[in-house]
């Protein structure tokens, strides 16, 4: 019996597959590469995000209690003169804020001090400045 050579012989393999081509795996690894880095930089902002908002809360913390002190003074007390601008606390390296303070006599009203109180975090690339007011009466 002789066999024809030029008779095509049949080359649709697609019933008997069993396997994954290795585009298909390569196709696979890709999109899974770009979902993870996706995540990654996701988990990037998130950490940095969530730093600043720590630094934020500290900075305003800090800033309420040096309100609390200055409101527990004594109406003619040194920390509340209004000649020195502004009185200051200086960074240090349990506290990595500076804290300036103003006082203005006399506003809103006669016999008041409205003392502002700014919290400036040393590292300004994760902070921002946080400024609290208040009056003290006499």
């Amino acid at each position: 019996m002789k066999r024809d050579l030029f008779k095509e012989a049949p080359t649709d393999r697609s019933t008997d597959r069993k396997g994954f081509a290795l585009i298909e795996v390569l196709m696979a690894m890709v999109i899974f590469t770009v979902g993870i880095l996706a995540l990654t930089g996701l988990q990037i902002t998130t950490i940095r995000g969530n730093a600043e908002a720590r630094m934020q809360t500290e900075a305003t913390a800090f800033g309420a209690r040096v309100v609390e002190r200055l409101r527990s003074l004594p109406f003619g007390h040194d920390d509340l003169v209004t000649t020195v601008h502004p009185h200051s606390l200086p960074a240090s390296g349990s506290r990595p804020y500076t804290v300036d303070w103003t006082v203005i006599a006399d506003i809103p009203v006669n016999g008041t001090k409205t003392v502002r109180v700014t919290v400036t975090p040393f590292n300004k690339i994760n902070g921002r400045t946080v400024t609290i007011s208040t009056i003290i009466a006499e």
